[in-house]
């Protein structure tokens, strides 16, 4: 099968040029200025923008959360993430029973996507709890199942401590592992919100307080010195929110630490801590860590601007407001955390960042494509246009403006923090491995379109 996308600006994380493309079969064949291709099918992207496929390192499907289950499965969610243009996910697994081996987990995560994905995924590994037979098979997983990261927590009931992280980070050190993290102080948020209980505080105006930067900066210092004394091992910090956050990072690079990275989110750029004073509307927007203020929106910005961060992920983590997280109308301790975004990523980059001169073009496929695949270990099969490359493409029109709302989303989710947003730009064609899978707004793949991914090594591994 041949496919020539014609007359596009082609955006790379490098350069914006005019030109063709010729797909054959599911890779990339050819990019010139133009391009003869007799008995083609010809898809005509004039005036639009022609991007590689989205990349979306941190997403939950089907995340069992002990008081709740996301609403989207493998199935919806990678629906929602092909409209959106997103054509590869890579999800965190939930923790499993006490005691597990990762296998478990990897076998579990397994039976939930496999056949069921519509866009193409892989896994990052999750430790709850460490000895030398979980380190044994972190390593065996990575080489059997190419899943080359893993996610430790620094708070939850299955939370490492130090000596653990320390066994963690040597062993992913000597195995080219990387080591995802969430980073918040246990103590901290335990007892700001134990107090918060105890004096009656229970909207939702509570929970940002209960969870403040000084706990998110202290988790960071505390895993960036603890793989620096772990011989610069590789870490990965999810979903940073703050300032505060954002300068233990550049510290830790200021004395020349190389393998470390870190992700921010939309949520963190575009939303506000305000939003939790509704008691009622509050509770959709709670999620750890919680949304900031203006001067960590700014930071945030000013930091993918200087090319500080690495990547800009989601936290896809749906339930539905009118049940789920109703669960906490009484007390915000008890409502599942997390909220919809693998549909709104990459239009809200281009209509919140680019349009409005915050961040370029080849700084969006940076964040939302190149760089989370080479996070990920998957580069350049995904996210680059670039011949050999998987034919996963993304044809934006620059000009379309539309009103972002619930009912134009895909997940099962029954809401949308960014409900109202004018956005600038719209995904008209979504193509994964050269087939349509979403073409204005409507999604035309399939269920279990979407292949396993075997990754290499991070590039914050090197």
């Amino acid at each position: 099968m041949r496919t020539l996308i014609r007359n596009g600006t082609i955006v790379t994380d490098q350069d914006v040029f005019q030109g063709d493309i010729l797909l054959l079969d599911s890779h990339i064949h050819e990019i010139a200025e133009h391009i003869d291709a007799p008995n083609a099918e010809i898809i005509d992207a004039d005036g639009k923008y022609v991007l590689p496929g989205a990349v979306d390192i941190h997403t939950h499907m089907d995340l069992d959360v002990g008081i709740a289950r996301v609403i989207d499965d493998f199935y919806t969610g990678t629906v929602a993430a092909a409209c959106g243009g997103t054509t590869t996910i890579v999800d965190h697994m939930a923790f499993g029973p006490a005691g597990c081996s990762p296998w478990r987990q990897v076998k579990e995560y397994h039976r939930l996507a496999d056949g069921n994905a519509a866009v193409d995924y892989g896994f990052h590994g999750v430790l709850q709890h460490v000895d030398d037979a979980v380190l044994d098979d972190m390593a065996e997983i990575a080489v059997q199942e190419g899943i080359t990261s893993f996610k430790v927590y620094m708070t939850y009931d299955y939370r490492l401590d130090d000596l653990a992280l320390m066994k963690v980070l040597e062993r992913a050190k000597r195995e080219g592992i990387l080591i995802a993290a969430h980073c918040e102080n246990h103590g901290i948020v335990t007892a700001l919100r134990e107090r918060f209980v105890a004096e009656g505080k229970t909207q939702a105006k509570w929970h940002p307080l209960s969870r403040p930067p000084e706990a998110e900066a202290e988790a960071v210092n505390r895993l960036l010195l603890l793989a620096r004394v772990a011989g610069d091992a590789p870490v990965y910090v999810v979903h940073l929110s703050s300032r505060l956050g954002l300068e233990e990072l550049r510290r830790a690079k200021a004395m020349g630490q190389g393998r470390l990275g870190a992700e921010t989110c939309p949520q963190y750029l575009l939303l506000d801590a305000a939003m939790y004073a509704d008691p009622r509307e509050g509770l959709k927007a709670i999620m750890a860590p919680p949304l900031r203020g203006e001067e960590d929106r700014g930071a945030l910005w000013a930091a993918l601007s200087a090319g500080e961060l690495d990547t800009v992920a989601t936290d896809h983590c749906p339930f539905t407001f009118a049940r789920q997280k109703q669960q906490g109308a009484g007390d915000f301790t008890k409502c599942p955390s997390g909220a919809p975004g693998v549909e709104e990523r990459l239009i809200l980059l281009y209509s919140e960042g680019v349009t409005k001169g915050r961040i370029t073009l080849p700084q969006l496929v940076k964040y939302a494509c190149a760089n989370p695949a080479r996070v990920a270990g998957l580069y350049p099969r995904k996210g680059a246009i670039a011949p050999g490359a998987d034919a996963d493409l993304v044809i934006l029109d620059p000009e379309k403006k539309w009103t972002l709302t619930t009912g134009r989303m895909h997940g099962n989710s029954d809401y949308t923090c960014y409900e109202g947003m004018e956005i600038r730009g719209a995904v008209e064609r979504v193509l994964l491995r050269g087939k349509t899978v979403a073409h204005n707004g409507a999604f035309t793949g399939r269920r279990g379109d979407g292949q396993y991914l075997r990754r290499g090594k991070s590039v914050l591994c090197s």
